[in-house]
């Protein structure tokens, strides 16, 4: 329930940084019905398009029970332990071990997993991975996050229109209507990392909630625990050549060589994550600790 408080208010912050945005630069009550009509436009979008654009964006491939029938069975008893409907399976052609959830809704739902993560991760650990992507769905973490892209996506854009518009548009000191310059110069600058700053805090505080719906799901945290771990040291090695933009649809940080701060961080540090399951396992009676 904290989390997903947090998450409210941060998705809350994102769209009302919109609007501000727009009244900033545009002006009075015409500014924010702009900035309301622009975040009404990018959630409409999100809602219906998220699961097609992530899918290509990864070159995801759909699989059919006859083609993985070992994944679909596996996946068809979470999901009948979780009470969800059976979602979309896709697979990903790289060796680059990883896995992520999308769609609106559950009834709309898709789970990709890489060749690699099949490829590297024993039963039990591959078993609390795709736990941890329904747990996504099932908290609808993956319409969550596609509207904080899509949003973060459009306050950038509309920075960047504005850094155009201040070399060809002349504006006259005079006139009422114009522009605020300390909006558009805070919008230039500072609107594009604020954005950033809070999808990643999204994305991270979902992270942790899939975390513990895995645990619970599976009864075995620590093989998520040895999962995160082993995906972490892959991707060192082997990391996911794609659009930095989809990141937090991802179960781990794919891109190797990058020492980013919790602050602009997609996902908790693996250490943290792993702490936490290991804390949940102490709350397991003795009989469902692995």
């Amino acid at each position: 329930m904290k989390n997903q408080l947090k998450t409210a208010a941060l998705l809350a912050l994102l769209s009302g940084l919109l609007i501000s945005i727009s009244y900033w630069i545009i002006g009075g009550s015409t500014g924010v019905i702009v900035g309301i009509a622009l975040a009404a436009i990018t959630n409409l979008f999100s809602w219906y398009q998220s699961d097609k654009i992530a899918l290509a964006a990864y070159g995801a491939q759909p699989i059919s029970p006859q083609q993985a029938p070992g994944l679909y069975e596996m996946v068809e008893r979470l999901c009948q332990k979780a009470n969800l409907p059976m979602p979309r399976l896709y697979i990903v052609p790289t060796q680059s071990p990883n896995a992520f959830a999308t769609g609106r809704d559950p009834e709309h739902a898709a789970v990709a997993v890489t060749e690699g993560i099949l490829n590297l991760l024993p039963e039990d650990e591959l078993e609390a991975v795709i736990a941890h992507e329904l747990s996504h769905i099932a908290n609808r973490d993956t319409l969550t996050q596609a509207v904080a892209a899509t949003i973060a996506g459009a306050i950038s854009f509309l920075a960047q229109l504005v850094s155009y518009s201040m070399w060809y548009t002349p504006y006259s000191r005079d006139e009422r209507n114009a522009p605020n310059p300390l909006g558009v110069l805070l919008t230039v600058i500072l609107a594009p990392i604020a954005a950033t700053i809070i999808q990643l805090a999204i994305s991270r505080t979902r992270e942790f909630a899939a975390d513990a719906g895995s645990a619970k799901l599976t009864g075995n945290p620590r093989a998520l625990a040895r999962a995160l771990q082993r995906l972490e040291a892959a991707a060192q090695s082997i990391p996911l050549h794609a659009n930095p933009a989809f990141e937090p649809l991802l179960i781990t940080n794919p891109f190797s060589g990058q020492f980013l701060s919790n602050l602009f961080s997609s996902h908790p540090s693996t250490e943290a994550r792993v702490e936490a399951l290991l804390k949940l396992e102490q709350q397991l009676p003795i009989r469902q600790r692995a």
